[in-house]
């Protein structure tokens, strides 16, 4: 019976190899990747207020630098034909993947937190300043304490979101350098 065997293959290469789930995981990687980066973040920047956008983005980026890194580790694993010891033989493989967790793991544990708390730290400051300048007119502009936070701010949000281009530019060269390896076999 045809189809039986078909579902018998399938069964028996999904469960035999890594180089599927090396795939899947790669893949979602980098359109997770992709995806946050240049639809998800530009789209809540333009139809969000402000404090609206402010709060997904700090609710949304350690869930997607959390799964940024479970990703990296998983597709890492699963590195044809043997996981991590296969992954190590080829400098073309191995140098994006430690490019890439390192930029992640900065992002996680750097970077992220401290822009998400320079971030609520900026919130804080404006309540303050607002109170503080209530009944005395516009003011002259934002305070010194709110101008150091923002530049707190500005420079760890530079940075992560260098790091994150940063992996996206390894994974890509590094999906190019798999694309180019794969062969097709029609029968």
């Amino acid at each position: 019976m045809p189809v039986l065997d078909t579902l018998t293959n399938i069964a028996s290469s999904l469960f035999s190899s890594l180089a599927p789930y090396h795939l899947l995981f790669y893949s979602t990687l980098l359109g997770t990747e992709l995806f946050q980066t240049f639809v998800n973040t530009k789209i809540c920047f333009i139809a969000l207020p402000r404090s609206a956008f402010t709060t997904l983005q700090k609710r949304i980026f350690p869930i997607y630098f959390r799964g940024q890194t479970l990703l990296l580790l998983l597709s890492a694993i699963t590195f044809p034909p043997y996981g991590l010891p296969s992954l190590v033989q080829q400098k073309g493989d191995w140098i994006p993947y430690a490019v890439a967790a390192g930029t992640a793991v900065l992002n996680l544990l750097v970077y992220g937190p401290r822009t998400q708390n320079a971030m609520v730290d900026c919130i804080h400051q404006e309540t303050r300043d607002k109170l503080q300048t209530r009944g005395q007119g516009d003011g002259n502009g934002p305070s010194p304490d709110m101008q150091r936070l923002r530049r707190v701010f500005s420079r760890n949000h530079a940075m992560s979101i260098h790091f994150n281009l940063i992996s996206i530019g390894a994974m890509l060269v590094y999906g190019w350098g798999l694309a180019s390896r794969l062969t097709v076999d029609i029968e």
